[in-house]
Formats: C-alpha cells, structure tokens, sequence
C-alpha cells in the first residue's frame, strides 16, 4: 500500500473516531513552504455538521500521532503538515525494491482494449501513432493496477481495400485459380511483397475513381468477400497476411505488443448471431434495415442506426456489434476500451447504445471510447508530406532519427542501437505528453532536444544517474537521512502513487510525462547544486548514491509504463 492511501486510512479512522462522516484525501500543498501535503476537509465537515472549520481542524490536529512534523493551519481551515523524516526514509527505502509500494491495486477486473486499427494492405501512417501509443500505455497501467488486460490491434481487413487490391489481382493474374468458382483445391501461394501490395492500391482506386465498371466489380468483389466467396477470401486472407508482416514490424518498433491480431474478418462468423439478437429492434428504412438508438433524455437529434445497408452487405458498425458480440463470448470482459480517433466518436456512440439496448452486453459491461486528436505539423495543419498526402509512420520515424543521429557521438558503443532507442523515445514521449483527447503541433526538431520536455531530456536525466551508479557500485544502498537539499525529491516520489492512479482512472498517460519530467528536473537541480562524488561525509554520500538508486528506479518504471526502452549511454 501506498504511503498517500496508508495515510488516508489513517486520518479516515481519526475523523471517525471523532464522531464525523467523511472521506478525507491527502493532497500536495499549494504553499508547500506551510506543509508538502494537506488536509482540506474541514471547510466541507463544518458546512455538513453547523461547525466552525478552524475548531474541526484543531480537533483532528489534537489527535495526529509523531508520523507528522510542521503541522498547522492556514486560511479558513487548511490543514498543512510533512512526514516526518523516519516515515520518509522508510517509505523511500521500500520504493526502492518494490515499485507496487506505489500502487494501491484495485479489484482485478478483465478489459479489452482496442487500439490499433490499421487498415490491411496499406501502410501506417502517422494517425496510427497514437492510437497504438496510448493504447499500449494504458493497457501497462491497467495491467499495474492488478487487471487483465487483453490488447487487441483489431485490423482493418475489411471493406473496399479488399475490393480495390483483388480487382487489381485480377487485371495482372486473369487466368489465377482465385477466380476460378468450380475449383476445390488447394490454393497457390501469391508472390507479392507489402511493396507490390503499396503500389497496387493506388493504382486500383484512382482506376476505380474514374471507371464507373470498375468501382461496381470493386463493389461486388467486397460483397462476395464477406460472404465467404472460396477463391477471393484466400487471395484476400494472403494479402492480409502479407500486410500483416509489415504493421506488426512497425508495432514493434513502437514497442506495442498485442495479445490477440483479430480483424473485422474475425467478426464476420458472428454477424449471424448478432443480427438474431438485434433482429427485434430492427426495421426497414429505404431498404436498409435500421435501429433506433434515441433516448428520452437525449437534447440532440441521434439518427437510426443502420445495421444491413439497402444492397444486403454489412457496415462497419454492424462488424462493430459483431466484434463486440465475440469479444464477450471469448473474454468476457467487464469492460472494452476504444482507443479511437476523436472523429469517430459519434459512430461509436451509436454503436454503443445498439449494443446496450439490444442486450447484446449487459450494462455491467462498460463500453468507453477513449478519443484522441490528431497529430499537426509546425504550420498548424494535419501532418503531411510534401505532396499534400498523409505521412506513412516510417517516414516520421526517420525524421526523427535524422535529428537524434546529429546529437548521439559517432564513437558511442552499439551507437545504431542507441539511436533507434532515443529515437522511439522522442517519438512516444511527445505523443503522450498531450492530453490524448486535445490535437498537438509535432516539431522533429524542438522534440528531438536534448532539454526541455523531451524524451530526450529523460533519458538525459536516467543516464546519468546510470552513469554515477556505475562508479560507485561497492555501497549497499539505504537511505536514513533527509536534508533540504533531498526532500522536495523525496516528496516527489511520495506523489507518485497519486500521479499513477489518476493516469488509470482517467487513461491519460501525459500525467506520468508530466511527472516524471517535474522529477528530473528536481533531480537534475541536485545534481548541479551538489557533487556527489566529492562529497566527504559518507553517510550522506551513500545516501546521495541512494536517492540517486531511487530516481533511477522510478524513471525506468515510469517509461516502462509508457512502452519506452531505456539506453545505457548516449
């Protein structure tokens, strides 16, 4: 258990004691010169209980015990206090070995969370970056607070893409045995590469854009995918396949590990079952076949949702409610996270209430679209190249890397390591460190900076911590000993368990950027102030040495949590 939720347990205990109701939060001081932490309860009990504030804050200050030190009371009933040093340096000492003293886990529950989305057969471009980011960061968090979290990139291998690249297939391979409806053997294996797949996609829908025939076999051909057609869902799955390769090399690279690969393909086996649960909502609109999803309470006009379009063929929402169907069929889970483009927000929204109102899931099961804003470039505008189209994700990353080659030594051990290492690291730390739900400017350059709030800079601030631990590897740490110069750090580290729990509830992972740049920072002041390794008192030597153990630990945790490999040097 965390030192801020002990001691909320404790204080909690302390107003029961005295007769009153309320759950006391020990929060970081304001005026930290008063107290590091506070107690603000007193205002709300005295307007609950007809009491002067000033007299309830003394009441509960008359019964704290000697954990406290520079205890008092501010304005209309604030109390402020610090720990003292014994709580401190035994709390610092237990953080040191064990990360989870910072965590105070939750009751396990299972979530899915959907956070990849990439479209099969094209490649990753830079509005995949961020949902794979902070999708990857909140199922580590999640995973932190004692969950099971099952992350699923949830492909997109559906849809007109399958029409466009096997309309294609056809012009090059007419005579293939993909197109042959009477043939019941094995199929061959294509020669095509993710190159060959890039070119092919383009060709087929500026083709298709300008040949009405064309668009209509491109229509056909997606129906006939997602009805199970033999020979076009095998040369689809193979393409798919081929693609896949080359998403998940960049997935990798990004560091987000998906515990299942599933599609929209996936989904369609369970469109069947679906519809029958829907089947009692549902009625004929123009053709389609339609949902109401208003509610009484609504203070907007919300459309049907349509399920079946007027042609016969499925939607993405319909494979939506499918793909909810089997994710509670194969997990269960009380809870699915959408980590999805703020722009969809409204399709989810519909989805969401088919699903409920349908009984598709109960409403224990929370579903929770988790949107995110897009990445602009320097001129304000979405991210693009050169020639007005949408940046492949690749291409960013070696912008990136061109900047952090300049600034890494060309003598530096494993320097190509280190580069690719720093480089994902500029990459994720600026992507998180936004609010997810907020659009941001994304500037190579000012990101790649070895000061400011950068990647960079944290992993600046981890060497060389690194580096004065590596020469000076013969003390056994502990830590005994608070002075001034230490304890801000100290304290620092005490709100860490606040920082990591409102990065959970709320899945925004900028709060821990946040923290731990306000850490090196506080680090990096110590450092510049005193020179550890000239410094003749041992004990507090070995507790420099400590404190520096301690920041390490919890910088490298942190950007664990955040999917970001660490380096040695740079």
């Amino acid at each position: 258990m965390s030192l801020i939720r002990d001691t909320e347990k404790y204080l909690n205990n302390i107003i029961s004691d005295l007769g009153y109701e309320e759950e006391v939060s020990l929060i970081s001081s304001s005026v930290p010169s008063l107290g590091k932490f506070q107690i603000n309860v007193a205002m709300s009990m005295a307007k609950k209980y007809h009491k002067n504030p000033i007299d309830i804050a003394n009441e509960i200050i008359s019964k704290l015990d000697n954990r406290f030190v520079n205890v008092n009371i501010a304005g209309p009933g604030f109390i402020n206090l610090s720990f003292s040093d014994n709580i401190i340096c035994n709390y610092m000492n237990d953080c040191m070995n064990n990360f989870n003293s910072h965590v105070d886990k939750d009751e396990g529950k299972t979530i899915v969370i959907d956070y990849g989305g990439a479209n099969a057969a094209k490649a990753l471009h830079v509005g995949h970056m961020r949902s794979a980011n902070i999708g990857e960061s909140i199922k580590r968090i999640a995973k932190l607070y004692g969950n099971s979290v099952i992350g699923d990139v949830h492909l997109g291998d559906l849809g007109r893409q399958a029409g466009m690249l096997i309309s294609e297939y056809m012009l090059m391979e007419p005579n293939s045995l993909f197109f042959d409806e009477n043939y019941l053997g094995d199929y061959p294996k294509i020669n095509l590469t993710t190159k060959d797949l890039g070119v092919m996609y383009p060709r087929a829908s500026i083709s298709a854009s300008n040949d009405d025939e064309r668009m209509k076999l491109v229509r056909e051909i997606t129906k006939e995918v997602e009805e199970g057609r033999r020979g076009y869902s095998e040369l689809w799955r193979q393409m798919v396949e081929i693609s896949k390769s080359d998403i998940k090399s960049v997935y990798d690279r990004l560091n987000c590990d998906f515990d299942v690969w599933y599609g929209e393909m996936d989904s369609i086996k369970y469109i069947p079952d679906t519809l029958n649960v829907l089947r009692p909502y549902l009625y004929e609109s123009d053709g389609a076949m339609v949902m109401d999803i208003k509610e009484e309470d609504d203070k907007k006009e919300y459309p049907p949702l349509m399920v079946i379009k007027s042609d016969g063929s499925s939607k993405y929402e319909t494979r939506d409610l499918a793909t909810i169907y089997m994710r509670m069929k194969e997990f269960n889970p009380d809870e699915i996270w959408y980590v999805i483009d703020n722009r969809q927000e409204f399709n989810f929204l519909q989805v969401f209430r088919g699903a409920y109102k349908s009984g598709l899931v109960p409403k224990s099961c929370k579903l929770d679209f988790l949107g995110f804003g897009t990445i602009n470039g320097i001129d304000g505008k979405p991210f693009k190249t050169r020639d007005g189209s949408v940046m492949p994700l690749n291409d960013l990353i070696e912008l990136i890397k061109n900047e952090i080659t300049k600034k890494v030594k060309e003598d530096l051990p494993d320097r190509d390591n280190v580069i690719e290492n720093l480089t994902i690291c500029t990459l994720k730390y600026a992507d998180l460190f936004s609010y997810r739900k907020t659009d941001y400017i994304f500037d190579p350059a000012k990101f790649s900076s070895f000061d400011g709030k950068t990647g960079p800079y944290i992993m600046y601030t981890l060497v060389r911590g690194k580096s004065i631990l590596r020469n000076n590897d013969s003390i056994k740490y502990n830590i005994d000993y608070v002075d001034d110069n230490i304890r801000n750090i100290y304290t620092k580290i005490i709100e860490l368990s606040s920082e990591l729990y409102k990065s959970y509830i709320n899945k925004s992972p900028n709060i821990l950027c946040e923290y731990i740049y306000n850490l090196c920072n506080l680090y990096n002041k110590f450092y510049n102030d005193i020179n550890i390794s000239n410094e003749r008192d041992l004990n507090k030597k070995n507790n420099y040495l400590s404190l520096t153990k301690l920041v390490c630990n919890t910088i490298s945790n942190v950007l664990n949590l955040l999917a970001i490999k660490e380096v040695d040097r740079m």
